[in-house]
């Protein structure tokens, strides 16, 4: 799913806790839930990342179309403008929320809890990249 330069619609849930699962020249993934300790329930995978502004971990973002600043920042930092330009303001710890923008070649959603701990899955269940079983 490519969302283009528009506003993200993210499905039914509560989505306020997030923060980066994965991070890499060829994809950067964020996790949401409710509350992110034990697992998350919605990822936003950008593939092939060419400008990321946003903190590590963050709550309750609001999600909006980029302003025509923002696409001239990106598009004058990265020589063109991909297909995905993602902006939003979220809670990051500071007295002010967080201006956020996240630009790419693709976007995808992805629904389904993934575990932040060792534990056996069932049908549909992942591990975050981090988890490994228990050596022994």
């Amino acid at each position: 799913m490519s969302e283009g330069h528009a506003m993200i619609q993210l499905p039914e849930g509560s989505w306020w806790d997030w923060d980066v699962v994965e991070w890499n020249a060829g994809r950067l993934r964020l996790g949401a839930g409710h509350d992110i300790s034990y697992a998350h329930h919605l990822e936003l995978v950008f593939t092939d990342p060419v400008l990321v502004r946003c903190p590590s971990s963050f709550q309750d973002p609001v999600f909006r179309a980029p302003t025509p600043g923002e696409t001239q920042l990106v598009a004058a930092q990265v020589g063109e403008l991909p297909p995905v330009v993602c902006a939003f303001e979220a809670e990051a710890g500071g007295p002010d929320r967080a201006a956020c923008l996240i630009a790419a070649e693709q976007l995808d959603m992805v629904q389904g809890t993934v575990f932040r701990y060792w534990r056996e899955l069932t049908a549909g269940e992942r591990l975050a990249p981090w988890v490994h079983p228990p050596e022994g």
